[in-house]
């Protein structure tokens, strides 16, 4: 394993820590619904002993289909925005939210490549992140190939909600 890869997984495996305490100390709870991570952010969140005490759960909504059928999102919405859309993110983080009864839920959808999809280039994702005061959605345009845009998204995911919970609490 390279110098960078281990430093890189170092500091990681440290903000996941950050946030499994945050959530803890603090009663809160945590979901995610993701799409181009394939369950990567749960899998990072339930690395650290402690998890089931504050993560409910996630769905892998990968397909179009699963993001209609399990999330309730319109096929209008789709069609409108595209899959890979800052309202499609907003409404998988609020109707997660929702549907796993949790205080915060984290949204993935983007496109990890190998091409573009619905004109969108590889690396175009967006992360949204519901909680009771609402939904805020960020945009990135990442670069690297597939595996690391999915662990760049989700190391994106995991400082924004450290930076969320700290500025909250």
């Amino acid at each position: 394993m390279s110098i960078v890869i281990a430093k890189y997984l170092k500091k990681e495996k440290k903000m996941v820590k950050a946030i499994n305490s945050l959530f803890r100390e603090n009663n809160l709870t945590l979901g995610s619904v993701e799409s181009f991570t394939g369950g990567l952010f749960a899998k990072e969140i339930t690395s650290i002993p402690g998890a089931s005490k504050f993560y409910k759960g996630g769905l892998v909504t990968y397909a179009s289909e699963e993001k209609m059928r399990l999330l309730g999102i319109a096929r209008e919405d789709i069609d409108e925005h595209g899959v890979v859309s800052e309202e499609i993110a907003k409404q998988m983080a609020e109707k997660g939210r929702d549907l796993l009864d949790v205080d915060y839920c984290v949204s993935f959808t983007g496109n990890a490549g190998p091409e573009a999809m619905e004109g969108k280039p590889v690396g175009e994702i967006y992360i949204g992140i519901s909680s009771k005061d609402g939904v805020k959605v960020f945009p990135y345009h990442l670069q690297g190939q597939r595996n690391e845009i999915q662990s760049q998204g989700v190391t994106l995911a995991l400082t924004l909600l450290k930076e969320i919970l700290e500025k909250i609490i």
